[in-house]
């Protein structure tokens, strides 16, 4: 299926429990997201999208949220959220608000980046090196705001670009790779769905539709490639799954409500996206 592409994208454990139960749900309603094209992921969809494209089926995925397998101590305060909403907020124009925040990132006092690494680590656990399929992970360059998509040949090991595309600024600090200081891939766009023109049909799972502040929310970068003929089916969470999701997206006690709901939720609309998926 060399003409599909699978976009997932960032939302923190829980939407990446979401996203997980959404693959799971799709898989067992014989919509095989496994075999897309290129797969692209952003922050948890580059945990993900990093497993799925190296084999690891998405039932197994999908029990480790169940399960809890897929823990990371993660605390966010009011400070931290309001340093991060200031920077965010701040600016009316989209590359001048991404670039706030990445001084905002690197001027915050986090821990270390090995903290970064050591968790993104275990998320991707057995999953090291970069795999034959086409894989391609964003991150947002701190210092310049701009976006980069890493992949087998970019120079980058599958870990450092994972854990530059999860470096959620403010929260953990920017991650070095390759001389350059990254942050979260979501800090311009959650789902980055634009990385997927070229290919003619798309399917986008995105837990948070929108980033903070004035970017392009997913269903408008999703309008832009329909326009230009590409077939394209977004799955953003449903009122009961954001009912399970609750407003904090690293509380680790949800993780298993959002995955079922994601899991319930693709069940139920496998039909119309493998209308698109196989169309």
């Amino acid at each position: 299926m060399a003409d599909t592409a699978l976009v997932l994208g960032g939302g923190g454990a829980v939407g990446g429990a979401w996203t997980a139960g959404v693959l799971a749900g799709l898989s067992e309603a014989g919509v095989d997201v496994a075999r897309a094209g290129v797969v692209i992921g952003t922050s948890a969809g580059a945990v993900l999208g990093s497993r799925l494209a190296s084999g690891v089926g998405p039932a197994e995925m999908y029990e480790r949220q169940l399960s809890g397998a897929d823990a990371v101590d993660i605390t966010v305060s009011l400070g931290r959220t309001a340093r991060f909403l200031w920077a965010a907020l701040g600016s009316r124009r989209p590359q001048r608000s991404v670039e706030r925040l990445g001084r905002a990132a690197l001027a915050a006092r986090t821990g270390p980046e090995s903290e970064v690494f050591d968790a993104v680590g275990m998320l991707l656990g057995t999953v090291r090196d970069w795999p034959d399929r086409d894989l391609r992970i964003a991150a947002v360059d701190a210092r310049t705001g701009g976006l980069t998509v890493f992949d087998a040949d970019s120079g980058p090991t599958l870990l450092e670009a994972v854990a530059a595309s999860c470096a959620v600024p403010v929260i953990w600090p920017p991650v070095t790779v390759a001389g350059r200081r990254w942050m979260d891939g979501g800090s311009r766009a959650t789902t980055n769905i634009a990385l997927a023109a070229g290919h003619r049909r798309v399917l986008a799972v995105s837990p948070i539709p929108k980033a903070v502040g004035p970017h392009p929310s997913a269903g408008q970068e999703a309008a832009e490639l329909a326009a230009d003929g590409v077939r394209i089916t977004v799955l953003t969470p449903d009122s009961a799954a954001r009912r399970a999701m609750g407003r904090n997206m690293v509380d680790d006690s949800r993780r298993p409500a959002a995955a079922r709901a994601g899991h319930d939720q693709a069940v139920a609309l496998a039909e119309s996206v493998a209308e698109v998926w196989f169309g």
